[in-house]
């Protein structure tokens, strides 16, 4: 297989990626034949995941303008993935430029495509940093020079959470990053379950395993298991719902029933 320019020497481009995969639902070119593949496989169990992923995508942008409308300027995008139209730093400075954003990735490839689109950007930066080791990540040269520590930050954790197991205590990893946050910040989160897929459960499960296969599984959780991570946040009106249910531009009844698959929810610290 022959290595695109874009991708760097030290990835294995033989191993499916979840980044390189979710670029594949969304429409993007970066990714191989081998992620076109798995995320085939996966279409073929749930064919509604380019719903899904548009549905996280959407959200992820009203709840941006949200943030800035109460006054938050400053943006943590943990898991931010390959850049697409509508990046979180795109949204915020067509609003307010002085807005501040980090993203944060552990997928080379999006590591490297983020530096090249964000190359001679003051305002937003990139950190190759895993969400299990918060404070790798908040100890940074990026967050330490674009994030101050005494204002308020919206921490955005979009379609991550549910590739972390629980043996790695993803709940304590976002428990640290909450502590570490000024008063008045945001939790921005969405989450994968088995609750809202229009599909029998075995048909979900398919999918499920093809992750799985790949040795990243998809943790499917609960509404209630889900509610956990926003311990020590008061949970922003309509608190966790259906994607298309968080403060909709337009009418929920319009949209692909996919889009209801999991929940997404937006919560602030005293």
């Amino acid at each position: 297989m022959e290595r695109p320019a874009w991708a760097p020497r030290s990835i294995d481009i033989s191993v499916p990626s979840v980044s390189r995969m979710y670029d594949y639902y969304l429409g993007g070119s970066h990714n191989f034949e081998v992620d076109r593949e798995a995320a085939r496989r996966a279409l073929e169990f749930m064919p509604g995941l380019p719903k899904i992923m548009q549905a996280n995508r959407a959200f992820m942008r009203r709840a941006v303008r949200f943030a800035l409308d109460e006054g938050v300027t400053q943006f943590l995008d943990i898991g931010s993935g390959i850049p697409t139209f509508g990046n979180v730093h795109e949204v915020a400075q067509a609003a307010d430029p002085g807005a501040r954003v980090v993203y944060v990735d552990h997928d080379p490839v999006a590591v490297a495509h983020s530096r090249a689109v964000l190359e001679g950007h003051d305002g937003a930066d990139v950190v190759a940093a895993d969400l299990r080791n918060p404070q790798d990540i908040l100890d940074s040269p990026e967050v330490r020079r674009l994030i101050d520590p005494n204002r308020p930050v919206a921490l955005l954790l979009v379609a991550i959470l549910h590739f972390v197991e629980d043996a790695d205590d993803p709940y304590a990893a976002v428990a640290e990053l909450r502590d570490a946050l000024a008063p008045g910040s945001l939790l921005v989160l969405t989450h994968a379950s088995y609750e809202g897929i229009p599909l029998p459960p075995d048909r979900a499960e398919g999918a499920v395993d093809v992750y799985k296969d790949i040795r990243n599984p998809l943790i499917m959780r609960s509404r209630e298991e889900i509610a956990r991570f926003f311990e020590g946040y008061d949970m922003v009106e309509p608190g966790l719902v259906p994607m298309p249910r968080w403060r909709p531009d337009t009418a929920p009844e319009d949209e692909d029933p996919y889009a209801f698959s999991g929940f997404a929810g937006v919560g602030r610290t005293a």
